[in-house]
């Protein structure tokens, strides 16, 4: 992040970097984690229950940081400000539903793999929406990372066994499903942009939360159940209050400090180390084990997202990964 910039309108100050590789680390961790505690909570919720009381409860985590921040002053939260959140939550929607539905066809470990994929699909959207940025297709970094990245995401999840039959490959509502998500969250990551410029990123995720949670409410009522946590348990609920705080609102607030001590570069790329995390676990966890043709793809996904992150976009790199 270039010197003079302000993070929710506190004025850029000296780098502290024990502070920052901290904070990065942590979010490392913490989002080896999303898929993990999703595939777990498929057991209990539907994909659309989830969701809603995992955004309701990062919204009222997050709410005492918002009236923190209102009270020092600052952008106003007002319609327009909901106004601005309001496009960005419609891909984010999608996406929160989609990839919980892709899990019913992947594992969890193979999805955290598949996902780094948002960082090709982000600049190329970034491409579109931002013509001063287009330069960047020009650096034959990205051009092959792109190619990379690509080639390697479908073969991680086309070398998926599919679960419910003999087949050698995942089954194509999966494989629609996987790509879905992950092309919506690179499009959400593209859209709120502007916003976290605006607004700075405790307001402007505080209202996404709100908005998200807000849009989801009806679609739990029309195709989930609302009464979920009534009979899923107090360990499958406290897992989702725990996976909302942690995966959701500490880590967006984690990554700003990060991206804000030690540069959006080194934040972001330090993020590749969070698929194997994630595989390690799941192998723990669920016995997720990849094939030899997924592990030769997400080498070649790694590498392809490492070289076009090294040209990304700055306008789109500054926004939380996992927001």
């Amino acid at each position: 992040m270039p010197a003079g910039t302000q993070v929710d309108g506190l004025p850029r100050r000296s780098a502290d970097l024990s502070k920052g590789y901290s904070a990065v680390f942590a979010t490392v961790f913490i989002w080896s984690l999303p898929s993990l505690f999703m595939y777990y909570l498929n057991r209990h919720y539907d994909p659309w229950a989830q969701n809603f009381y995992r955004y309701s409860v990062a919204c009222i985590a997050i709410a005492p940081l918002l009236l923190y921040q209102i009270h020092r002053g600052g952008p106003r939260i007002d319609m327009q400000a909901v106004k601005l959140c309001l496009l960005p939550c419609l891909p984010n929607v999608v996406h929160q539903v989609t990839q919980v539905m892709a899990l019913f066809y992947i594992g969890p470990g193979v999805y955290t793999i598949f996902t780094r994929a948002s960082v090709i699909f982000t600049a190329l959207l970034a491409l579109a929406f931002f013509p001063e940025e287009r330069v960047v297709i020009r650096q034959w970094q990205f051009q092959l990372g792109t190619l990379l990245g690509l080639i390697g995401a479908f073969g991680v999840i086309w070398f998926q066994a599919n679960a419910t039959s003999h087949d050698q490959h995942i089954a194509l509502p999966g494989l629609f499903i996987a790509f879905t998500a992950t092309f919506c969250w690179a499009l959400y990551g593209v859209l709120i942009k502007r916003p976290s410029a605006e607004l700075g990123s405790i307001r402007s995720f505080g209202l996404v939360s709100f908005i998200t949670s807000v849009l989801l409410f009806p679609l739990t009522l029309a195709f989930g159940k609302i009464g979920t946590p009534l009979q899923a348990g107090a360990q499958a609920n406290l897992v989702l209050i725990v996976s909302a705080v942690t995966c959701i609102t500490l880590a967006h607030v984690l990554y700003y400090v990060a991206i804000r001590e030690i540069g959006v570069a080194l934040s972001q790329s330090l993020q590749l180390l969070c698929p194997a995390i994630a595989m390690a676990l799941s192998a723990w966890l669920y016995g997720e084990r990849l094939t030899h043709a997924q592990l030769w793809s997400a080498g070649i996904l790694l590498i392809g997202a490492f070289l076009a992150m090294r040209t990304k976009p700055v306008a789109t790199a500054e926004t939380a990964e996992n927001i």
